[in-house]
């Protein structure tokens, strides 16, 4: 059970409304529909920060399940493990971004060993180490750098959202991840 209602279209302000247009907006949007000015300024951020941009969609997903893992956020793992898949991640990469196995193991390229690395010190409150931080820059470009770590800022704002409001995964979500043993 949430800790909140999620609001349907019925129950939402007229401020949520257009985020119901196109049927359920999902659990994030359905509770943060209860703060339709908070709604309004977060969206439009959520889908910058998580959206389409210059780095590429798999990389995105590298971050968001990374971080989402390393902050035991149930939610965001199991809906962007179901992401990541589309993404072309493979079950073995997902199972080293959720913690159970090393990273360095399963993932060759150094590019995305960078990207990893630079998401683990993203959950930290000190500043990447110096080998992180030689990584990233010999891997990264310097805009990459300020928007994954954006990216994973506003992936760990909404995995505090998520747990703390007990926000439910999908069933169809968790049927596929049931069907791969990564529920």
């Amino acid at each position: 059970m949430t800790a909140v209602r999620l609001l349907a279209a019925a129950d939402a302000p007229l401020l949520a409304a257009p985020y119901y247009r196109g049927g359920d907006p999902g659990p994030i949007v359905r509770s943060l529909a209860h703060v339709p000015e908070l709604l309004e300024a977060a969206m439009p951020f959520i889908g910058v920060a998580l959206g389409p941009s210059g780095i590429p969609w798999r990389t995105k997903e590298l971050v968001i399940v990374r971080v989402s893992a390393r902050a035991g956020c149930r939610y965001c793992v199991q809906a962007h493990t179901a992401v990541a898949l589309d993404a072309g991640l493979t079950r073995d990469e997902i199972l080293a971004l959720r913690l159970a196995h090393d990273f360095r193991q399963v993932f060759t390229d150094p590019r995305e060993r960078a990207v990893i690395a630079w998401s683990d010190a993203a959950t930290s409150l000190t500043p990447p180490d110096p080998q992180t931080r030689a990584e990233a820059a010999e891997h990264l470009a310097e805009h990459e750098l300020v928007e994954l770590t954006v990216l994973a800022g506003a992936t760990l704002m909404l995995n505090r959202l998520a747990t703390m409001l007990e926000l439910p995964t999908a069933p169809s979500t968790l049927a596929r991840l049931n069907e791969l043993a990564l529920a």
